[in-house]
């Protein structure tokens, strides 16, 4: 495809939707409370910039299709990536951000970093967009690209902000461990999740998301003078999950994009207290998320809105790409525990690229 274009489809659907604009450029935003009025799709950065501003598709033709289940998965040749500069590179970050844990001026921040893959050949994104449809039924798939981002896959699990028959709904998404497949079967979850049973997750884990459900219900009570919340339980993400409680609430139109504005970044992307860890993020990570941790989706369209954190993703630029993950790292994170997560949560993205190492 050429142009400005989002194809995405929804959780457990068999259909995704196609959005393409052929007059003009999509808008170009400053800040979230520009959204208001707006309609199409938007994909919003970590951290608004000139260079990097909030975007919004505004399409000229939608088309939904059926998904392509028959997708091959043939390998594709990639040259083999520099682990060691990796591993040292987030080494000393690590240490950055954990010595403002240990010295108690943050309670939580998250801690991002990039793998660069080359393939031997240009990728085909439309196809890699099928394989993850195919990969992760549970997931939000988008494949958006436009002039003033270039082109980003996504498979996430977090839901930023959506409606749905006049009601909204958010999440606190946090916590991570690798799916045991013996014990995290759709069943076994289930029951726990009926019996409010996280008992399997470690102290740290259940403290990072209580982080972000703390902060979530602060925001809802200042927005909305009703909000339900669901007890904590798991949800699985492709070959990880995680703790998620739910929330649900009414709110003024006029209101949200100044919801949305307090929502982004929440801790569970970004940190507590929320603007110092943002702040000190920006400054010390040692290089720029560009969307990865923003938000995208469809906004005010006929369908609604359906915003959803841009993780478990990866922009691809011809034949390279650029792989993002991170995690929340709290006073008695281990670098080496640390690590393993961000690789396990790459492992969504290479998945889809089928990788054969050179």
């Amino acid at each position: 495809m050429d142009g400005a274009f989002a194809l995405y489809r929804y959780p457990f659907s068999s259909e995704y939707t196609a959005m393409r604009q052929e007059c003009g450029k999509p808008l170009t935003l400053s800040s979230c409370n520009d959204l208001v009025g707006k309609s199409g799709f938007a994909f919003d950065p970590f951290h608004p910039t000139a260079e990097h501003p909030i975007l919004v598709l505004t399409p000229d033709k939608v088309e939904r299709h059926k998904v392509k289940t028959n997708v091959d998965f043939d390998e594709t040749p990639f040259y083999n990536r520099s682990v060691e500069d990796e591993r040292l590179r987030y080494k000393q970050t690590f240490a950055c951000f954990h010595n403002k844990l240990t010295s108690g001026e943050f309670s939580k921040i998250v801690l991002s970093r990039y793998s660069d893959e080359s393939a031997g050949a240009n990728l085909d994104c439309e196809k890699l967009f099928m394989r993850a449809c195919v990969l992760y039924p549970r997931m939000f798939i988008a494949l958006v690209s436009m002039p003033q981002c270039g082109t980003w896959l996504m498979a996430t699990p977090e839901i930023l902000l959506e409606e749905s028959d006049g009601k909204w709904h958010t999440m606190a998404l946090a916590g991570t461990m690798r799916i045991d497949e013996t014990k995290d079967t759709d069943i076994c979850m289930a029951v726990r999740k009926k019996n409010g049973n996280i008992s399997e997750w470690s102290i740290k884990n259940i403290r990072e998301q209580e982080y972000v459900s703390n902060y979530i219900k602060r925001c809802l009570q200042h927005y909305s003078s009703i909000y339900e919340a669901t007890e904590p339980y798991t949800v699985r993400a492709g070959t990880v999950k995680h703790i998620r409680s739910d929330f649900y609430f009414d709110i003024d139109d006029k209101l949200l994009g100044e919801l949305i504005d307090a929502l982004h970044p929440t801790p569970a992307v970004c940190g507590t207290p929320k603007d110092d860890t943002y702040a000190f993020i920006r400054q010390n990570e040692a290089y720029d998320r560009k969307y990865y941790s923003g938000f995208a989706g469809p906004l005010c369209c006929d369908e609604g809105t359906h915003l959803y954190v841009t993780l478990r993703c990866m922009e691809i630029n011809n034949d390279k790409c650029r792989l993002y993950a991170g995690g929340g790292l709290l006073e008695n994170s281990e670098l080496s525990d640390e690590w393993l997560e961000t690789e396990a949560k790459m492992d969504t993205m290479r998945r889809c690229l089928a990788i054969k190492r050179i």
